[in-house]
């Protein structure tokens, strides 16, 4: 769980640089408000932070602090998180989404592991007892990881990373809650419930299905009829 504590921190941190609306060169917040704002720990914010600066997103001085680069540590062509948020919308991100998903879920079905099967129940059963939608929030993503990070294929999990990272940094908020606090009949239990259980029976065509209706059900919370 390690690997996945260190890539959500990196997502989070990326939505948060991209959803800020930084200039070049201004200075971000320390690191303990980092850590509180996203709630994460340092360690992981300081993995987080080495990747940024990697990518030339970031730039360190000590003693003064870090701050927002410019984006071109991978050449002139290279288009961050934040740049290409200004050119899509979030009913893009949604349908990428469902493009990418359930085909992703399929792939789940044919090659997760036992621990992999664990780690997913566990997150659907967090995700019952999430008192918050923010706390939900944070468990869905993770569920959805999960999910991916059981195809056991880099570039699919990498493609599947920076669509995630695009999604938290648009999509947030777009999400029309009928409730204060999620409640027992939220349709995204009774959903991952079902994508786990074709997951852990090897039903591959039967986790591309339930994922796709489950994106479906989200799709129609964040764009309902008028």
């Amino acid at each position: 769980m390690k690997r996945e504590n260190s890539e959500g921190a990196l997502i989070q941190l990326r939505a948060y640089i991209a959803q800020g609306e930084f200039a070049t060169n201004d200075r971000l917040p320390a690191e303990r408000e980092l850590c509180e704002t996203l709630g994460i720990g340092r360690s992981e914010l300081r993995k987080a932070f080495a990747v940024l600066e990697s990518e030339g997103a970031i730039w360190r001085h000590v003693g003064r602090g870090t701050f927002v680069g410019n984006g071109r540590g991978q050449g002139p062509d290279y288009l961050s998180i934040a740049d290409i948020a200004k050119r899509t919308t979030p009913r893009e991100v949604m349908h990428a989404r469902l493009v990418l998903e359930p085909m992703l879920a399929r792939e789940a079905a044919m090659h997760a592991t036992a621990e992999h099967v664990e780690q997913m129940s566990d997150s659907c059963a967090k995700a019952r007892e999430a008192t918050t939608w923010r706390q939900y929030e944070s468990i869905d993503n993770q569920f959805h990881s999960l999910v991916t990070e059981a195809t056991q294929n880099t570039p699919l999990i990498t493609m599947y990373e920076q669509l995630n990272a695009l999604r938290r940094t648009i999509v947030w908020g777009c999400l029309h809650r009928r409730t204060e606090v999620p409640t027992p009949e939220h349709h995204s239990f009774v959903e991952h419930e079902a994508i786990l259980d074709a997951i852990e029976h090897r039903n591959a065509d039967a986790a591309q299905a339930c994922m796709k209706r489950h994106l479906q059900a989200v799709r129609d919370d964040m764009f309902p009829a008028d």
